[in-house]
């Protein structure tokens, strides 16, 4: 017996194997025809409305599974409409609670400056009211001293007509003094 070469002698042994293993699955995908061969054979023994039936009663099956997964996706659009309308309802609450966290300052200084103006306002009015009685009794005191100024003019007017009538008879005493005088000197 005559030794090949070491590459020689594994080249031949990877051509065997090879071979076998061809030979292995060819034998596998025969067996294989066979097999479906003879399930054809079995398969035209059955009438054909057999197999119609058969095919229907597997539309049926997906119908039926078609619904039931229609069914799912609805339960699963409802369950997530259900957690999203939460999600939305706590960040509405949320947010009216950041508005009003937020607002709160505002509102504290739109309160204290309302206070103020209306502590303006009150001191306003308080100092209407006293220049309203200053008012009112520059009034009165204009009143009382036109009545006094009247009063007066109306003495003084008396007066002037005393005087003038005193003056008058004076006036005439002296004229009768003065002509008594100068009857007696002639």
């Amino acid at each position: 017996m005559r030794m090949l070469p070491w590459n020689t002698a594994s080249c031949v042994f990877s051509c065997i194997c090879g071979c076998l293993v061809y030979g292995a699955i060819s034998m596998s995908l025969f067996v294989q025809y066979q097999e479906d061969a003879s399930d054809i054979k079995d398969m035209s023994k059955y009438k054909p409305h057999i197999l119609l039936s058969q095919e229907n009663t597997q539309i049926r099956d997906l119908q039926q599974e078609n619904r039931e997964l229609w069914v799912s996706l609805e339960e699963h659009q409802d369950a997530l409409e259900l957690i999203m309308s939460k999600y939305r309802k706590q960040m509405l609450q949320l947010m009216v609670a950041k508005k009003a966290v937020d607002a709160e300052p505002v509102l504290k200084a739109h309160q204290s400056h309302s206070a103020e103006i209306e502590s303006q306002i009150d001191r306003i009015c308080e100092m209407g009211e006293v220049m309203r009685k200053a008012v009112q009794m520059d009034d009165d005191q204009f009143c009382k001293i036109q009545e006094k100024l009247a009063q007066l003019e109306l003495e003084n007017k008396e007066l002037r007509e005393l005087l003038s009538i005193s003056s008058e008879s004076l006036q005439v005493r002296k004229d009768n003094s003065m002509d008594t005088t100068s009857q007696a000197i002639k």
